[in-house]
């Protein structure tokens, strides 16, 4: 017999969450008197972070006691400001950099550490909305070209701007990526004050080597973070937009940022972010520079469920009503109703309601109008 929990969540508040996306997806009202507190993530799962509690005999205990450490974390993204440049570690490197935090004395806790766990953290994610996201270097040639258009835009920038084009064209990513986190203050107020100064635009609207949703993202950028070279990144890193149901997978040390929108997210049971920009959190390029690929990754829109990655340790499947009977998910598996209502045995869910379905041989029979994502953990996804 399989046994079904209803999860009682944690709710993480961030200053790029959305004050309206993540309460009306939960059916919630913002919490806060204003209204105006940002909803930014729901963690579903068994990670110290943010661990989900179950209800047994009347008492709310955490999910670990029931199902053990899950290998997987769901969340929930709710994102109107963007979320900082970053990348996650692979495991080698995430145990390394664990220990040495431990051995340094570094509190969990505190504002530099790096480490949280050490574990690494590939993740996919699958769009509820409309989502905006940067993910993986592009070609070195056409890096070349958007920086040139700028040089070209703006003749001034030649001598600042031209050192970084010419290492791409004769040394490598990881060079030019270090001269341009390493611009001087002055040289990157320089720019700014070039660039970003007037409400216009200064490439036109024929330009060809950076398109409109790039451009507007480098002034989105600015606005929020002055003097931040991050705000490049849309030169450097591919822009998507996925639409409802499209996916991406990121493996560990690609570097991403999630921009806009709602989404569901699935990573292993990890919270090992190196970040480079676009935060008011700690920003260690060094150990950042030491965990990225560097090398050009354009990531494959993934259309349709169940939601294959080359991660072993999770899956992501969407089930609705219109493939719904008797459906099997292999191993453990954390629910969560994305549209409708679903009936499971005697119990209910309605949208933005999750649950915990411990391991068992038989399919389960959902039945209702409704869409949910299940995060299954298997090793075996064939």
């Amino acid at each position: 017999m399989r046994n079904i929990y209803k999860l009682h969540n944690k709710i993480k508040n961030y200053e790029w969450g959305s004050t309206h996306l993540m309460p009306s997806f939960l059916g919630i009202k913002n919490l806060d008197k204003n209204a105006d507190t940002p909803y930014a993530l729901l963690w579903m799962g068994t990670h110290k972070g943010a661990p989900s509690k179950i209800e047994v005999n009347g008492t709310l205990t955490e999910l670990a006691e029931i199902s053990g450490e899950l290998p997987f974390l769901l969340k929930i993204l709710a994102i109107e400001k963007p979320l900082s440049i970053q990348a996650h570690p692979d495991k080698k490197q995430a145990q390394e950099g664990f220990k040495r935090e431990e051995k340094a004395g570094i509190d969990i806790n505190d504002y530099k550490r790096n480490y949280k766990d050490d574990n690494h953290k590939p993740e996919i994610l699958c769009a509820l909305s409309d989502f905006t996201l940067m993910a993986g270097f592009r070609e070195t040639s056409e890096i070349i070209k958007s920086f040139k258009s700028l040089i070209s835009s703006k003749p001034e920038l030649n001598e600042t701007l031209s050192i970084l084009v010419q290492t791409l064209e004769n040394d490598s990513l990881a060079v030019f990526f270090n001269k341009l986190f390493n611009l001087s203050k002055s040289d990157i107020k320089y720019i700014f004050s070039l660039l970003f100064s007037d409400k216009s635009s200064v490439l036109g609207e024929s330009n060809e080597a950076i398109k409109n949703i790039q451009w507007q993202l480098m002034k989105k950028f600015a606005s929020l973070y002055p003097d931040d070279p991050a705000v490049f990144s849309p030169l450097y890193l591919n822009v998507l937009v996925l639409k409802t149901g499209e996916a991406i997978y990121v493996p560990s040390g690609v570097l991403h940022a999630y921009i806009s929108g709602l989404g569901v997210e699935l990573m292993t049971a990890s919270d090992n972010v190196l970040r480079g920009g676009l935060t008011p959190k700690y920003v260690d390029i060094n150990e950042l520079m030491n965990t990225l690929k560097f090398e050009s990754f354009y990531p494959e829109v993934i259309s349709s469920s169940p939601y294959f990655t080359p991660c072993n340790e999770f899956l992501l499947v969407k089930i609705s009503s219109e493939n719904d009977e008797l459906y099997r998910l292999k191993g453990p598996s954390i629910c969560i109703v994305t549209e409708g209502e679903l009936l499971l045995n005697e119990f209910t869910f309605n949208k933005g309601e999750s649950f915990y379905i411990s391991e068992a041989d038989e399919p389960l029979n959902f039945k209702g109008d409704y869409s949910l994502f299940a995060a299954v953990s298997c090793n075996d996804k064939t």
